[in-house]
């Protein structure tokens, strides 16, 4: 999976260097001030995607001594640098957006400006719809984060195409259109944002998560173990899930080890999830405690 991740940083690279420099190109050519700028919004892209491929080369390492689960939260606080990126480009379309609505401006640009624009609008387009495919395969918030960013510079690149073709008989289409923009950047960077601080503080599993974990331990144990305290602790790289279990007062402590082995077994072989049960009487009120004997 990894692999896959790298490629992807490593494609966007490449293609966004080969867009700025036919960006710059065709803004020096037009003596566009917009499309230069916008060149500038592609290189940038260039930076989120080494942050992903040095986020996912950190979260490759193996576990060791001070890190017993794993380097895999690398990737998301990478996530979290690129979704840092978004919320400032959005921010900075908000700013740019409302100067050119205060001063009456818009982009006025020749055939060679269109023809960039709509080829970069394309390549962006094909790079996210990309980033977020390997996203959905690798479950990679960071890679999601720079497929967004990659929309991003789609929407940047139409702003100033819709400004080329309609600019001209309405000024305020450019401004408009560059404040919805920046608030669906904003929107963007907070979900990324929320998604992968819930999973680096850990998470409850969702309802269809702990049906298939009761399956699990049903496939081992018929009874009623009355499964609760569900928490899984995201490590990327794995998964450590924890909850109790209840069983017969009257089972010995080795036969209550037997099935809470068993059924942690079940769910790392059906769900992938390395699972720790804590065993629980059924019935409380028949626990003698021994005040004397402490905790």
């Amino acid at each position: 999976m990894a692999k896959a991740e790298s490629l992807e940083g490593i494609i966007s690279i490449i293609v966004n260097t080969i867009l700025f420099g036919v960006k710059m190109w065709a803004g020096i050519a037009s003596n566009s001030i917009a499309l230069t700028a916008d060149a500038w919004h592609t290189l940038s892209d260039s930076l989120t995607s080494v942050a992903l491929i040095v986020a996912v080369k950190l979260a490759s390492q193996k576990a060791d001594k001070e890190h017993p689960f794993g380097h895999g939260r690398w990737e998301p606080i990478g996530a979290l640098f690129i979704s840092f990126l978004l919320a400032v480009i959005g921010y900075n379309f908000l700013k740019d957006s409302i100067i050119r609505l205060s001063v009456r401006g818009y982009a006025n640009f020749g055939l060679l400006a269109i023809i960039v624009t709509a080829a970069s609008i394309i390549a962006k387009e094909a790079m996210a719809q990309y980033a977020f495919f390997i996203a959905r395969k690798t479950k990679s918030a960071g890679v999601k984060a720079d497929g967004w960013h990659h929309r991003s510079d789609a929407l940047s690149s139409l702003i100033v195409l819709i400004g080329i073709l309609f600019g001209g008989s309405f000024w305020q289409l450019d401004g408009i259109l560059g404040i919805v923009i920046s608030l669906v950047l904003f929107y963007a960077a907070f979900s990324i944002a929320k998604e992968t601080i819930g999973k680096l503080l850990g998470e409850q599993p969702d309802d269809d998560l702990k049906a298939q974990i009761i399956d699990a331990a049903r496939s081992v144990y018929s009874g009623d173990l009355g499964l609760h305290n569900f928490h899984i602790h995201d490590y990327i790289s794995q998964k450590e899930l924890t909850f109790h279990i209840k069983l017969d007062n009257d089972l010995s402590l080795a036969e209550g080890h037997k099935i809470a082995t068993n059924i942690e077994k079940a769910i790392k072989e059906k769900l992938s999830l390395s699972a720790t049960a804590h065993v629980e009487p059924l019935y409380r009120q028949k626990i003698w405690i021994d005040k004397n004997v402490p905790d």
